[in-house]
């Protein structure tokens, strides 16, 4: 046989087949889990990029309420400026932490001037008025002092809408304490308050008439003292006759009574150590 023919006939070109169509093994066809991978919710990106810090422009709350001003950690927080939608007021000054702290003022929208009209403007605490401060309560009535909790408390001034100041100490609101009323005819008590009411001892001025009654109140009623004349001569609208005085007919008389008497009783207690 010609070795030639044998060669040829034996590398003929064979069939190719896929890396699936060699033999070997069986293929593991169980099928393999995919869990989709986790994406961030888009409201934690977009909540980074709302983080207020620093100086902003003006932010609105949902209900229209809007803010100018520092922030720290999302919160309000140094010199800003808030505007109520419901009321119309706004609130400029210190914040601390998403509270007013500090000095600021507050004002309301003023009907007749279309503008502006203060209300308070002094110190704050925890959102509360405290420290010292001025509240307007209408355009002839207003206190001047020291606050604590939102409350006048310590010392202060009251200038009342009827002419009459009241100057002196205060708690929870409330003349309490030590203090001086003065009324519009510039008669005046100078004395003890509590709750609001003339208690403990004082003194009442009558300067219309020239008379002082000094004593002692009772949530005030007075319940005991005396009255005297006092600036009578210059009083605008005196008594008839002046309060008289109170003294004694005859002192020396009185007095040597009361030396007999003590006498009398020294001579009985040494015949009483005798027996």
């Amino acid at each position: 046989m010609d070795t030639r023919n044998v060669m040829q006939k034996n590398c003929k070109r064979q069939p190719f087949r896929s890396s699936t169509e060699m033999p070997g093994p069986a293929k593991n066809n169980m099928p393999f889990v995919k869990y989709p991978r986790t994406a961030e919710p888009l409201w934690n990106e977009w909540d980074r990029k709302a983080q207020k810090n620093g100086l902003r422009h003006t932010i609105y709350a949902v209900n229209g309420d809007h803010y100018t001003g520092e922030w720290l950690d999302n919160l309000k927080h140094g010199k800003g400026t808030q505007i109520w939608k419901r009321t119309g007021a706004i609130y400029n000054g210190d914040w601390k932490f998403g509270k007013r702290d500090g000095y600021g003022t507050y004002s309301i929208p003023d009907p007749v001037t279309k503008g502006y009209k203060k209300v308070y403007s002094g110190w704050w605490k925890n959102d509360k008025k405290c420290g010292y401060g001025t509240r307007f309560y209408s355009d002839a009535e207003y206190y001047e002092g020291e606050w604590s909790s939102g409350q006048r408390s310590g010392w202060g001034r009251m200038y009342y809408k009827d002419g009459s100041i009241y100057e002196g100490q205060w708690l929870k609101d409330q003349h309490s304490g030590q203090g001086m009323l003065r009324l519009s005819n510039e008669n005046r008590y100078e004395g003890t308050w509590k709750d609001g009411k003339k208690h403990g001892p004082g003194k009442f001025f009558y300067l219309d008439k020239g008379q002082l009654f000094e004593g002692f109140w009772v949530a005030d009623v007075p319940k005991s003292g005396t009255m005297i004349d006092c600036g009578r001569e210059a009083a605008p609208a005196p008594t008839q006759y002046p309060i008289p005085k109170i003294e004694l007919a005859n002192p020396d008389g009185v007095l040597e009574e009361v030396w007999a008497m003590f006498d009398d009783r020294q001579e009985d207690q040494m015949d009483a150590g005798r027996r």
